[in-house]
């Protein structure tokens, strides 16, 4: 990735400006949902990227204001006002730099990928919904009516257009990304024979100037530290969800390795600076990070491009920016969602177990319907829970008679919380001999439940004055069963040095 000799300069820099065309429709429909100002978004949208560009672990990912974190923001705004809003961004900043800082962004590598496919999904058909909203417009009332007749035939036709050119240009040629071939060809066609259609400043007026420093006017008190600190937290976890699972993908399909911590510290200081210059904050965008993967950005200067171009919009395009037709970006949109979505998930989900299956769909159904922290959280729990029932029915205990005459439990898998249950109902208390042995060689304690079903057993030999040996048990455990020197055979040679997790180790 710091291969410089790699970087094609073109590539990255036209990539850039697809990127920037892409992020201005995307930054104003943000910016509305979470009911703040246009510029608001397209500042966050710019600062962001350029931070995250150039200080984060990702080099060719793109950051900016996102609708995950905008439909959270629409309460606090409502409530308080957008300078709430400014001040709770700089927290959120300040806790994803404490993520990172703290290494914990190397979490993520316990989201399965069966998670990671249902969050593609989910975001793929979110991203494609979001679309069919270009195909409304808004009457008198205030009212979003569909569109009909001439006006819906022309939007709908410039659309297959843009995704028909997007499809053809690379098979002609890759000098200019595809995309931007898309959007700058149906630009022209519509400018040129004056057709009427939906174009970006029929949404807003794109224009404006730097964006200045401003401290958020709130009252520095324990009461603003109670309204704003649920809210940041919550960002602060979507938005490094969002960005550490765009990370993951990208790196799969890119086959290099992005800086997981690095990238919560980029994140955190991108929304840090964006909260004291007037921007909404923002994360990693997945569909236009594939757009600009798409286009040949590889490196950290596709995503500066993409924010110099972005600002250049902002203070000088902006009457040429306004003009593109809302079709050619919804075009690219469609795109990125056919690009995204992962269709070999139908022909996994055939081969895979029906848990792992349900937890892909489930994934992606709740990504829909509610956002995508919750989406990824419920994903992991239930993941988690398959997995412990799973490995809970496979201990296996059987049993014989030695040649002293004692009854001999081998053990074989994991005891804990899963598996204590069947662990403690293998054994025959009542009608076992004096003498009895459990021989954990092959198996392993891994939990206090686990422990207890040990300490319960050699309660209930005690009880029935029976003499219980427990062998090749780890020295942790030993320490913890209860009346350990009286009942335990334990051979320090042979026994397993792994450790166990634990209050009391903690």
């Amino acid at each position: 990735m710091k291969n410089n000799k790699a970087i094609n300069l073109k590539d990255e820099v036209l990539s850039g400006l697809t990127v920037a065309l892409a992020l201005v429709p995307e930054a104003i429909a943000f910016a509305f949902v979470a009911g703040v100002d246009p510029l608001t978004g397209l500042y966050a949208a710019f600062i962001v990227g350029l931070i995250t560009s150039i200080f984060g672990g990702r080099p060719g990912m793109i950051s900016g204001a996102t609708g995950a974190l905008a439909v959270v923001m629409v309460d606090l705004v409502s409530e308080h006002g957008v300078e709430y809003l400014f001040i709770t961004v700089v927290l959120m900043g300040i806790i994803q730099i404490l993520v990172g800082l703290f290494k914990l962004g190397k979490f993520v590598r316990f989201i399965p990928h069966t998670v990671m496919i249902g969050f593609v999904n989910g975001l793929a058909m979110v991203i494609g919904i979001a679309q069919f909203n270009q195909f409304k417009f808004i009457d008198k009332s205030g009212n979003m009516n569909w569109m009909q007749g001439r006006e819906l035939f022309l939007m709908v036709g410039l659309v297959v257009l843009t995704m028909a050119t997007i499809y053809i240009v690379p098979k002609i040629t890759k000098t200019i990304p595809a995309p931007l071939a898309g959007i700058v060809s149906i630009s022209l066609l519509v400018n040129i024979l004056g057709i009427d259609v939906k174009t970006v400043g029929d949404i807003a007026h794109v224009g404006g100037v730097l964006p200045k420093f401003h401290i958020p006017n709130v009252p520095f008190n324990i009461k603003t530290i109670e309204i704003i600190f649920p809210y940041a937290v919550i960002l602060a976890s979507i938005g490094l969800i969002e960005s550490l699972m765009t990370l993951t993908l990208i790196d799969e399909i890119t086959q290099t390795r992005g800086r997981g911590n690095k990238e919560c510290v980029g994140q955190g200081i991108a929304n840090i600076i964006t909260g004291f210059f007037g921007g909404m904050g923002g994360c990693a965008m997945i569909g236009q990070s594939m757009i600009n993967i798409k286009s040949g950005g590889r490196n950290r200067l596709s995503g500066i491009s993409a924010s110099l171009f972005l600002l250049g919009f902002i203070l000088f395009g902006s009457s040429l920016i306004e003009r593109i037709p809302m079709a050619a970006l919804t075009g690219v949109m469609f795109m990125v969602v056919i690009a995204t979505f992962e269709w070999s998930s139908f022909e996994i989900m055939r081969n895979i177990p029906k848990s792992d299956a349900f937890v892909i769909i489930l994934v992606s159904v709740i990504t829909v319907f509610t956002d995508l922290a919750i989406a990824v959280g419920i994903g992991v729990i239930v993941s988690s829970l398959v997995f412990a029932w799973e490995k809970g029915k496979r201990i296996d205990v059987d049993s014989y008679i030695d040649t002293c005459g004692s009854k001999v439990y081998t053990i074989r898998g994991a005891v804990f919380f899963g598996s204590a249950r069947n662990f403690s109902d293998s054994f025959d208390i009542k009608n076992d001999p004096e003498d009895v042995i459990i021989d954990f060689a092959n198996a392993r304690v891994f939990d206090h439940s686990g422990i207890e079903s040990v300490n319960t057993l050699t309660e209930k030999y005690k009880t029935e004055g029976k003499t219980l040996h427990l062998k090749h048990l780890s020295i942790e455990c030993y320490q913890f069963i209860k009346d350990a020197e009286k009942i335990l055979e334990v051979n320090i040679i042979e026994d397993p040095k792994y450790h166990i997790a634990i209050d009391n180790l903690a």
